[in-house]
């Protein structure tokens, strides 16, 4: 096969691939049918994944795998039809393609604009260029085909293994549970938290360990806290109403001034766990009334290492 017909074929090749990723791109997984399902344009440009985990039997990793793996044969097919071609220019040439592709998917509404996504497939075409210079770029011989091959799944064990490095770094971990009698108590109510009493509920003993709150003489008692803006925070509680007094009670619980979890006496006499989660909260108001408690009230925090 001579030179010229070689690099038809591989034009060829490289055509028939581009189109074929193209219509993944934009055709595929029904994107037509979800495309109506858009109402803005979407623009994702700060990462918020890690390229590619150790593998796992999920679709997640499949398409993570992929979105590198899918654009290996750029990496050795553009260099191999210009193979004076620097690095630097043909990674340039790649962004751009690739920075193209993902705008319109947004402006066709057939996807989103992903970052993510970028840098995947340009560690894909970074990946297959190496392999190009070992394999192709002179030569070819089976001992420089299978380093090629090597060197390719030796780059990718090296993006998986730096990828779960990044992850373990920047993933958050859920603190242990801080109690909310902790945080700055604003007005004169506390919760009670030294020598907590046991009671029953709907027959099941109850034992708190954190703190308890509960209303005097069938009144009503605010309990009022200020957290300091937390960020990415859960709430915790218990409600009940021991079985021992009469079944009347109620508890508010709101979260800078919008209702979060309300009871009223139409709920039934057993124990009710309240858990919420949060992306910002700066101040919590417990209101209770009769014979209503709520104990082990407390909050966590996603945090990174760092923070």
């Amino acid at each position: 096969m001579t030179k010229t017909t070689t690099r038809r074929f591989i034009l060829l090749a490289a055509i028939l691939y581009t189109l074929l990723i193209l219509y993944f791109q934009f055709f595929a997984f029904n994107r037509i049918a979800h495309s109506v399902d858009y109402i803005e344009y979407e623009f994702m440009l700060v990462p918020s994944s890690v390229p590619l985990t150790f593998p796992k039997l999920t679709f997640s990793w499949i398409y993570d795998f992929g979105n590198v793996a899918a654009f290996i044969p750029f990496g050795l097919l553009i260099p191999w039809l210009f193979p004076k071609m620097s690095f630097k220019r043909f990674i340039a040439f790649f962004i751009f393609a690739i920075l193209i592709a993902e705008t319109m998917q947004s402006l066709t509404f057939r996807g989103t604009f992903d970052v993510d996504d970028v840098i995947s497939n340009t560690l894909g075409a970074t990946t297959g260029y190496i392999g190009y210079r070992i394999g192709f770029a002179a030569k070819i011989t089976t001992k420089k085909l299978i380093a090629a091959i090597l060197s390719m799944t030796l780059i990718l064990a090296g993006i998986i293994a730096v990828s779960e490095i990044i992850n373990l770094t920047i993933q958050k971990k859920e603190s242990s549970i801080q109690a909310l009698s902790h945080y700055e108590k604003v007005g004169s109510n506390a919760a009670q938290t030294d020598q907590l009493p046991s009671f029953t509920v709907a027959n099941h003993t109850v034992a708190p360990k954190l703190n308890l709150y509960s209303s005097e003489d069938g009144s009503s008692k605010e309990y009022t806290y200020r957290l300091g803006n937390k960020q990415d925070v859960k709430f915790y509680a218990n409600y009940g109403i021991p079985d021992d007094v009469e079944f009347k009670g109620e508890v508010s619980i709101e979260a800078d001034g919008n209702t979060i979890f309300q009871t009223s006496n139409e709920y039934s006499n057993e124990v009710v766990p309240v858990e919420m989660h949060f992306d910002q909260v700066h101040e919590i108001k417990i209101t209770m009334t009769g014979n209503a408690k709520l104990w082990d009230v407390g909050i966590t925090e996603n945090k990174h290492w760092w923070e």
